[in-house]
Formats: structure tokens, C-alpha cells, sequence
């Protein structure tokens, strides 16, 4: 439970900071917030490997970097399913996916409990 919560305060940061850096992308609240950043983890766990597993050819053909594409379409999914998180494009939800992957993956450095 306490790793699950630890998650969720890592993407509602995460999702603050996006918000604040990548023009297009807003949110209404901290409670709509909070919500988006559940709505966001729960589709990367869900729907994200079917889709990514759907889109394994063209992935592998590109190089990888399909993924961003996929990583997108995660992104503008919960802006849609959120009322007060709104992205205005696929273009600014690209870039606040990828700018959601690199400062997810900074902060759960950050505070990843040591395995000592």
C-alpha cells in the first residue's frame, strides 16, 4: 500500500511539473490532479501493453520510436477521460508524455527505497 501510494504522489509531481513545462497541457485543481495522475498510471498498467503489443511490428520497424506515438495516444486518452486535464493537441501531448517519462524516471530514482 505504501508503494502504491509513493506511486501515485511520484506521477501527481510528475504531472505538476508537466503541466507547468509543456505548453497545451492543463489542469483544473489539484483534486482533477490527483485523479489525472491515477488515470494515467492506471492506463499505462492496462491498456498501454495491448496497445503496445498491437503496434509491435510498426515499433520494431521504426526503431523503437513508436513508442513516443503510443506513449501520446496514452497521454490524450486521459486528458479525454479527466474533465479538468486538458490537452490541446497530439503534438503537446507527445512532448508532455515524454517530458512525463523523463522526470518519472528521475524521481523514482530519487526515492526508490535502497535494496541494501
Amino acid at each position: 500500500m505504501i508503494g502504491f501510494l509513493l506511486k501515485l504522489i511520484v506521477n501527481a509531481v510528475t504531472l505538476y511539473a508537466v503541466v507547468h513545462l509543456v505548453p497545451g497541457i492543463s489542469v483544473a485543481g489539484i483534486e482533477n490532479l490527483v485523479v489525472s495522475s491515477l488515470v494515467l498510471g492506471l492506463l499505462n498498467a492496462t491498456l498501454r501493453p495491448i496497445i503496445s503489443f498491437f503496434s509491435l511490428p510498426i515499433t520494431i520497424l521504426t526503431l523503437g520510436l513508436f513508442t513516443f506515438v503510443v506513449n501520446g495516444v496514452i497521454f490524450a486518452l486521459a486528458s479525454w477521460i479527466v474533465p479538468g486535464f486538458n490537452v490541446t493537441g497530439f503534438g503537446s501531448a507527445m512532448l508532455g508524455a515524454f517530458a512525463f517519462s523523463v522526470i518519472s524516471f528521475i524521481l523514482n530514482l530519487i526515492v526508490r527505497p535502497s535494496r541494501d
